[in-house]
C-alpha cells in the first residue's frame, strides 16, 4: 500500500528529525506508530502523507511515487487526520464535515456527498451536532467532527485506500476512544490501510496489526505487538521500568508502568 526506503528528514537548522527509516504498510493493516515525546512520530506521519518535504525521499503509494499522482486524484485514495486543527472556524458541523467531499464536486454537493457525510457523522456520534456552530463544541466533539470529515473524504468506490491519523484519541473519553479505534479497524478490514500515531501502548496492543516503535528519530523495531511490546524494549525506549503480562480478556500484551 505504502512504502518508503531510508527516510531522512532535517529541519532548516540542520537538526535531524528522522534518520534512515524503512517502512511499508500492507493492504488491510492497522499500523500504529509509537514512541516517547520527540521521537518523530508526527513528522514521519506527515512525510508518509506527502504533507511536508521529505528531503527527496521517494514514497510510493500503491507502487506509484507521489510525484506521479494527479493532484485531483490523490485525495480519493488517501486522507489525513491532523493533531492540530484551527480552533476558530466560523462554520457549522455539517459544513466542516462536507469539506471532506470537496474533491468530488465543484459548486453543489450531490446526493452521494450528502449521504457520505451523514453516514460518517453517524459513525462518529456527531450527527446530532450537525447544525451546531463548530466553535461551540468541546475538544472531544471537535475531534470527532474532523474524524467524520476524513472518513467522508474516503467514502467512494476506490479500492485499497489509506488513512493517516495523528493522535486521533486526544480529548476523547474511554467510550469514544474504543469506538473510534473499532471504526478504524473496520476500515482496514474492508481492504484498506490505516497508519495511526498513538500514545496509549495498551490500546495499540489491542488494535494494531503491527507497531512501528521510534526513538529520537530512528526505527527501533517494526513488528507485531507481541514482538514489539516486551519489557526490555519498552523499558529501554521510554526510559522507565515496566512489566508486560498477558491481558486476561484478549490475550494481547498488557503493559504496566512502574517498579
Amino acid at each position: 500500500m505504502i512504502k518508503v526506503t531510508q527516510v531522512n528528514y532535517k529541519v532548516k537548522s540542520g537538526i535531524t528529525i528522522l534518520k534512515d527509516i524503512d517502512f511499508a504498510a500492507e493492504r488491510g493493516q492497522l499500523i500504529t506508530i509509537l514512541g516517547p515525546n520527540g521521537a518523530g512520530k508526527s513528522t514521519l506521519l506527515s512525510v508518509l502523507a506527502n504533507e511536508i518535504d521529505s528531503n527527496k525521499n521517494e514514497i510510493e503509494l500503491k507502487s506509484i511515487p507521489y510525484h506521479k499522482w494527479h493532484v485531483k486524484e490523490l485525495p480519493k485514495h488517501k486522507a489525513k487526520f491532523s493533531q492540530q486543527n484551527n480552533a476558530d472556524i466560523p462554520l457549522d458541523v455539517k459544513e466542516i464535515v462536507m469539506m471532506g467531499r470537496y474533491p468530488y464536486f465543484d459548486s453543489k454537493p450531490s446526493k452521494e456527498d450528502e449521504q457520505a457525510i451523514e453516514t460518517n457523522m453517524l459513525l462518529t456520534d456527531v450527527l446530532s451536532l450537525q447544525k451546531r456552530p463548530y466553535n461551540s463544541l468541546s475538544g472531544g466533539e471537535k475531534q470527532r467532527v474532523h474524524l467524520a470529515r476524513v472518513l467522508a473524504q474516503l467514502e467512494n468506490g476506490v479500492e485499497e485506500k489509506i488513512l493517516f491519523l495523528d493522535e486521533p484519541l486526544n480529548n476523547l473519553d474511554v467510550l469514544h476512544q474504543h469506538k473510534i479505534l473499532q471504526l478504524i479497524k473496520q476500515f482496514t478490514q474492508m481492504g484498506n490501510t490505516a497508519v495511526v500515531v498513538l500514545h496509549d501502548l495498551n490500546l495499540a496492543a489491542q488494535f494494531s496489526d503491527k507497531i512501528l516503535l521510534l526513538k529520537k528519530g530512528e526505527k527501533i523495531c517494526y513488528d507485531t505487538p507481541e514482538k514489539v511490546l516486551t519489557r526490555d524494549i519498552i523499558s529501554s525506549v521510554y526510559n522507565f521500568p515496566c512489566t508486560v503480562c498477558v491481558n486476561p480478556v484478549n490475550n494481547n500484551p498488557l503493559i504496566i508502568f512502574g517498579t
